[in-house]
């Protein structure tokens, strides 16, 4: 990116933002532009600063995380919102990917690797490591309605269309699921679009979690 990535935090311990501030301040391409206690006021921080990655708290007094999520999805060009927990979250997880939050990240991250991980929410990619995911899996797993849920939804697509979905679960790139397929990247972009409209989903996260509850995918 040319520009700064601009960062808005969410948190409602003052430590963990200045924490969080001073990691992301010694990256040269990253400005972190507002920092946030409550879900309210991270939804203006965001109309205000138009930041390109929000790392988002889910649980907080007042307006809590998944409700600033979705309110945050539901605004023009929303930004990728990061959602910041502990692996015993689970469940609150599961409920802001499907909100629209693009990946989650444990507020243990080392340094090193949030401000990468930042990098790759502002370019729009899923920010979910392989523990994350197979945390997530067994969370949804035990969950029947949402895998019935999973199942009517993926009716609707074609063969090839649940092929490019499987990847989508398994963490592959555009380039890698071309590979999978013989297909170029471009045309498993446009597959990727049409699974998504299809799905009624806002992201790669969300799609991801449908084909791993539809038992697509047991990565």
């Amino acid at each position: 990116m040319s520009e700064p990535i601009r960062v808005v935090l969410v948190d409602d311990e003052p430590m963990v933002c200045a924490h969080l501030r001073t990691i992301l301040g010694s990256a040269p391409d990253i400005e972190v532009v507002d920092d946030a206690q409550d879900g309210a006021a991270a939804v203006e921080a965001v109309v205000r600063h138009r930041p390109h990655v929000v790392l988002m708290d889910l649980r907080m007094p007042g307006v809590d995380g998944l409700t600033a999520t979705e309110r945050i999805s539901e605004l023009p060009n929303p930004p990728a919102v990061v959602a910041l927990t502990t692996f015993d979250a689970d469940q609150y997880v599961l409920r802001a990917l499907r909100a629209g939050a693009s990946g989650f990240l444990v507020k243990s991250t080392p340094p090193e690797d949030l401000i990468g991980l930042v990098r790759v929410a502002a370019d729009g990619h899923t920010v979910l490591s392989p523990e994350a995911a197979k945390r997530l899996i067994t969370a949804s797993a035990g969950q029947q309605s949402g895998r019935q849920r999973a199942l009517a939804a993926i009716r609707e697509l074609t063969e090839r269309e649940r092929e490019v979905l499987t990847g989508i679960g398994e963490g592959l790139s555009n380039a890698q699921i071309g590979e999978r397929l013989y297909l170029s990247e471009a045309t498993v972009k446009g597959y990727v679009s049409r699974t998504l409209v299809k799905l009624d989903c806002t992201n790669r996260v969300q799609a991801g979690l449908i084909a791993h509850e539809a038992g697509l995918t047991h990565r």
